[in-house]
């Protein structure tokens, strides 16, 4: 019985996290009608989410939060779900969230620009210039000519997917591409806006 109750806990937060990482995942499915009602199985996986003290490595994550990068890389490495395993996929799915406004976009921007590739403000500076002019941070932007898509306007936007196939609607696949695809390209983001402002595409 315990294994079964931890089986149901864990469908029940991996769903949880897929609804809010793409609101399109499983809108007709009736696992979702078992999340949304008010059973045991709900109440536990709360309780882990929101109670640090559950266990101490759960506690951890309250005491000394991953960076963002640390979190999506820890999250996306998990095979099984433990009580911090749960609790940092709660905690990046609350930056996605937050991730799908401009200013929030633009804040997840420079964390991880900052904790992957060491660029500071200056840098960071032209990143926000540059991804301004071409979506305004909108992780919904589309040029309606080209087909371009998402913050960094990916040509064709399915290239997108090699940082995860939620690339549509998660605004930190999308910034996590369009940073590595840079870095690869042009080696910084002032290089590439100098070329945008020359040819008007990067």
């Amino acid at each position: 019985m315990p294994n079964l109750k931890r089986l149901a806990t864990v469908s029940a937060a991996t769903l949880l996290f897929l609804q809010i990482a793409d609101p399109s995942f499983g809108s007709t499915s009736p696992l979702r009608l078992a999340i949304e009602s008010p059973t045991p199985i709900q109440a536990a996986t709360q309780n882990t989410t929101v109670e640090p003290s559950l266990t101490p490595e759960a506690a951890l994550l309250t005491a000394a939060p991953m960076s963002l990068p640390a979190l999506m890389a820890y999250v996306e490495s998990k095979k099984g779900l433990g009580a911090k395993d749960m609790q940092a996929i709660s905690i990046l799915a609350k930056k996605i969230t937050k991730a799908r406004t401009p200013k929030g976009a633009k804040a997840a921007g420079a964390e991880i620009a900052k904790e992957r590739y060491g660029w500071g403000r200056y840098q960071f500076s032209c990143l926000e210039t540059l991804w301004n002019r071409e979506s305004s941070w909108n992780f919904r932007a589309r040029n309606p000519r080209s087909g371009a898509y998402g913050i960094p306007q990916a040509l064709p936007a399915s290239k997108m997917e090699i940082r995860g196939k939620d690339w549509r609607t998660n605004p930190l696949t999308q910034i996590s591409w369009g940073l590595h695809y840079i870095d690869v390209r042009y080696e910084t983001p002032c290089k590439a806006l100098r070329k945008f402002q020359r040819s008007r595409y990067y």
